[in-house]
């Protein structure tokens, strides 16, 4: 309670808080959040799952799949495994090849909307980040990130089927 007033005071006198509109936004959105998250949950799972029998991936990374190395850590602290799959192509070359060839996804660094993202770490979110340093934390020429969205979960994995073919 003490936090909440420390907040509130806060919020009113530096004038942080949201306007009419953006509250109404905020208020309308939690209304269908489970059913979203639910959605993206479900289609992370497949894409993941896909993405494992893909011939042209080496490796994915995300939390739901067994072989990753944080799964029953995962397990045990989350509801779910979410949307976030990263996968390994190879090679700068091969990863463009996917992100070029891609048509339902879309190529973006933002997370939170309903629609599948798709996006090259080493030349986007993590550019600044010195070579050797992307090395250190995994971050390949040939990493590509996924926010699956929630999209039909057929459409997703027929996009990046033909794009990783």
């Amino acid at each position: 309670e003490k936090d909440a007033e420390c907040i509130g005071f806060i919020q009113n006198s530096v004038g942080a808080i949201l306007s009419p509109f953006d509250s109404f936004l905020v208020l309308r959105g939690t209304k269908t959040l489970a059913v979203r998250m639910d959605a993206h949950d479900r289609n992370g799972r497949m894409v993941a799952n896909f993405l494992v029998e893909h011939p042209s991936v080496e490796k994915v990374y995300y939390p739901g799949l067994a072989s990753h190395p944080q799964h029953e850590i995962a397990k045990r602290q989350q509801s779910g495994f979410g949307g976030m799959v990263s996968f390994e192509t190879g090679s700068l070359a091969n990863a463009q090849k996917v992100l070029e060839g891609v048509k339902l996804c879309t190529l973006g660094e933002s997370l939170g909307g309903v629609e599948t993202l798709i996006s090259h770490p080493a030349s986007m979110t993590h550019a600044s980040v010195p070579a050797e340093k992307r090395a250190a934390l995994g971050i390949t020429d040939g990493l590509v990130r996924i926010s699956v969205g929630i999209e039909d979960v057929e459409d997703i994995i027929a996009d990046l089927d033909q794009a990783l073919s």
